[in-house]
């Protein structure tokens, strides 16, 4: 199982960082919108959907809903004048809202839960609550000041990768060492209190590198370090919204389409709450 993971993740790292770092624009939304289709296919079968027809079917409107997107707002009108487009800026906005009512339903389950638990449309709509707004986040991002500095979105987009990552990290390991108080044991047993803190402080580093290399004025830097600690903080928020539906299908990964790791959204569960978070604070406090 380690090897498997090992190699998986040789071969998928690099792919992300070319991507990120060298496709066209274009290429780059179709890139993503394949990703978020696979992270379809496994919602369906967390949303009860387990038929191959009836799950293709909900992939590929999936990756359609955000192939329209990308061609009624072209590449070159996403920004205008340091503003983003107000479709995007909405789905955004809409993204905040559920991940809100989300972690509401995390705090209350199994309470309250009947309304959706056993409803395959619930469960599908709040799939397309959680990726079209991550394929709109990530393009957002990668195609901010692309005319003055076509990495700056890459910045952007490493740098959530880069404080998620090391969140995961420090909370795995200090979860470990430390781990006594659950967070939310219906939800996912593993996950503690102090993982949580451990994964909070192992990100600061990276937010405070961050700050300095963009010249943050000193006295924005509480901004920064409140965005930063909040995408953190909804990035577990994600983690635990996955398990929570995988709970309600009785099944332990979402998928296992990548070896030694389960499904694509084990993988970027939390980047689909960080991105859109992030990216709405991003557009609403700091472009």
């Amino acid at each position: 199982m380690l090897k498997q993971r090992i190699i998986t993740a040789l071969i998928l790292a690099p792919l992300a960082i070319l991507a990120i770092l060298f496709l066209p624009l274009a290429g780059f939304e179709i890139a993503i919108a394949l990703v978020m289709g696979l992270g379809a296919w496994e919602w369906a079968n967390m949303s009860g959907i387990t038929g191959r027809v009836s799950k293709g079917v909900y992939a590929a409107l999936i990756t359609a809903a955000c192939l329209l997107l990308s061609y009624i707002v072209p590449v070159e009108k996403i920004w205008f004048q340091g503003t983003l487009n107000a479709t995007y800026q909405f789905i955004l906005g809409v993204a905040a809202v559920w991940w809100l009512v989300s972690l509401f339903m995390i705090i209350a389950y199994p309470r309250y839960s009947a309304w959706w638990r056993t409803n395959r449309l619930i469960r599908s709509i709040f799939g397309v609550l959680t990726l079209l707004p991550t394929w709109v986040a990530v393009v957002s991002l990668r195609t901010n000041l692309y005319d003055i500095d076509p990495l700056y979105g890459a910045s952007l987009i490493f740098y959530v990768l880069g404080i998620v990552w090391a969140a995961d990290i420090g909370a795995f390991f200090v979860g470990v060492k430390f781990g006594r108080h659950k967070l939310r044991p219906n939800v996912s047993p593993g996950k503690t209190y102090e993982g949580l803190i451990g994964g909070i402080g192992a990100s600061s580093a990276i937010i405070a590198f961050a700050a300095l290399h963009y010249h943050v004025d000193p006295t924005r830097i509480w901004l920064h370090l409140v965005i930063g600690g909040l995408t953190v903080g909804v990035s577990a928020l994600g983690d635990l919204n996955e398990s929570m539906f995988k709970r309600c299908a009785g099944i332990k990964d979402s998928g296992n389409l990548l070896p030694g790791h389960g499904g694509i959204l084990d993988r970027i569960d939390s980047l689909t709450a960080a991105f859109p978070v992030f990216a709405f604070c991003y557009v609403t406090w700091m472009a």
